[in-house]
């Protein structure tokens, strides 16, 4: 087979395999796409002394200390407009690796549809024949009042209702190495 049959058929192929595909776009292959970018990393080898986090809002982002050695750096979406996350110090008052909110969720139906999304429940009506099914929020740290980091939905820009988002794979480490006590910095 020439060259040029050759590259038709494989452009004709590719333009099956794109066409007849479910995929949204074609299949990943090593080097044909750029790589998503790092939600952050964690190594804390031979690292000692006493652990602190510091989250700053504008770069969303939140760094792990021990002693004065970084050893982990993770992408976090902090308050939306009109639930900022408060700037401060404060330290790790409580901790919950299953935590469900009481507060924030959404409402749903007896089959487990969502009617309304991300309500407050204090302020908004629950439709007739539907309940609050609260929002998860696994590795919670509380770190003033009802404030607290935990794992969930991380956009690149703060989305949350004041707390301090982690993605997956981010918040186990920064739970699993900050004990009550850990003091937080949060700064703008």
């Amino acid at each position: 087979m020439n060259t040029r049959r050759l590259l038709h058929t494989v452009s004709a192929s590719l333009v099956a395999l794109i066409i007849c595909s479910c995929e949204e776009y074609p299949p990943y292959e090593p080097g044909l796409y750029p790589r998503a970018a790092p939600t952050g990393w964690w190594n804390d080898e031979a690292a000692s002394g006493s652990p602190k986090i510091v989250v700053h809002i504008g770069e969303q982002k939140a760094y792990f200390y021990k002693g004065k050695q970084l050893v982990g750096e993770s992408t976090v979406s902090t308050g939306k407009p009109g639930f900022s996350t408060p700037p401060g110090h404060y330290t790790v008052v409580s901790k919950d690796i299953d935590h469900v909110s009481t507060i924030f969720g959404d409402y749903v139906d007896d089959y487990g549809n969502v009617v309304r999304s991300n309500i407050d429940e204090r302020k908004d009506p629950r439709p007739k024949g539907t309940h609050f099914d609260g929002a998860r929020m696994p590795y919670a740290m509380f770190f003033r009042g009802g404030y607290a980091m935990h794992q969930g939905y991380v956009p690149p820009f703060p989305a949350s209702h004041a707390c301090i988002r982690l993605p997956k794979g981010m918040a186990e480490p920064f739970f699993e190495h900050a004990p009550v006590g850990t003091p937080v910095t949060v700064t703008e």
